[in-house]
């Protein structure tokens, strides 16, 4: 016989209204109701009637997550991190790639799109501060400028690149690259390189403009741009703009038989797969991404309440530390 929301609320010593606000993740529940609740749900093995839900709401049951690109691994780690927070909470996430298009982007940012679901989840790199949502639920996932009055969950850019850097500095490197300049994302890039500059002159080094070393944020052209500048500014460390790059810098110091670390260290930003995997394995930055999709999820639902101010929010990360930066 199946566990009834009103069989949790007995268990947990609540009201049924609670073990619904619970089970649909609404945010007005103190931790310790919300910890009660879920110990008896998963005690009684209480599944949500998904069908009856959605008949009741009105809703889909499914999101859009639309992403630039796949090319870039840092967007695949987001859709599947995406995807996870969303099956936990009964959601199903429908994936689109806009390619970066102003006019796509402005398409989904005002509900848009051949699918009607219930919200959009969006990395978008084209819209400005006077883009507009309509009143479809829309999260923005990354950099926006100040001013924006759309919800969005966001990195913590410059701290984090001041902490890549700072890591750097701290293992004596003096001589810092920044590789991938004005590419990228331009608010990522702006708070990346905010962080980079912030870190050397709180430890009294002056900005060297000729260590600011332009590329695109790919592996193959930062291993050209590095294969190409290092012999002349001898560096010591790399910050690189994601690891991507970084992956670049370390394949074209590996052909010019360069050691790393024991010449030069590096360290990237995202935390893909294949940083744990390189030779050496890339020091990096890493977005918490689990953070990052439920906070994005959390003020889908949000909208839904008719008072909901927009609301910008910070998801975290860490500094994981491996051999590319390790002597």
């Amino acid at each position: 016989m199946a566990v009834s929301m009103s069989d949790v609320a007995r268990h947990a010593g609540v009201s049924q209204r609670t073990v619904s606000n619970v089970v649909n993740n609404y945010v007005h529940v103190s931790p310790a109701t919300r910890a009660r609740v879920q110990a008896s749900l998963d005690a009684l093995g209480y599944r949500p009637n998904t069908a009856a839900r959605r008949l009741r709401t009105g809703r889909t049951g499914t999101v859009t997550l639309a992403v630039p690109t796949f090319r870039e691994r840092y967007f695949a780690d987001l859709a599947e991190a995406v995807i996870a927070a969303a099956r936990d909470r009964g959601t199903t996430i429908l994936v689109e790639t806009t390619g970066g298009r102003h006019d796509l982007e402005v398409e989904l940012l005002r509900g848009g799109g051949d699918v009607l679901t219930d919200g959009v989840i969006m990395s978008a790199v084209s819209l400005s501060r006077t883009d507009q949502r309509s009143t479809h639920p829309v999260v923005l996932v990354g950099d926006r400028e100040p001013g924006s009055a759309i919800d969005h969950v966001g990195i913590k850019n410059r701290e984090a690149a001041q902490a890549a850097v700072t890591h750097l500095l701290d293992t004596g490197r003096q001589r810092i690259l920044l590789l991938g300049a004005n590419h990228g994302p331009r608010r990522s890039y702006q708070l990346r390189r905010q962080g980079y500059q912030a870190a050397l002159k709180k430890h009294g080094i002056d900005l060297d403009p000729t260590l600011i070393v332009d590329c695109d944020w790919t592996t193959a052209a930062a291993a050209e741009a590095i294969s190409r500048t290092f012999e002349q500014l001898r560096p010591d460390g790399i910050f690189a703009m994601n690891d991507s790059a970084a992956l670049g810098a370390l394949r074209a110091l590996q052909r010019n038989r360069i050691d790393v670390p024991g010449e030069v260290s590096v360290i990237g930003f995202d935390d893909i797969v294949e940083s744990s995997l390189s030779t050496p394995s890339l020091s990096t930055i890493a977005p918490l991404m689990d953070d990052l999709a439920s906070t994005a999820l959390d003020l889908l639902d949000e909208q839904l309440d008719d008072d909901h101010v927009p609301q910008h929010r910070m998801a975290g990360y860490e500094l994981r530390v491996r051999e590319s930066t390790t002597r």
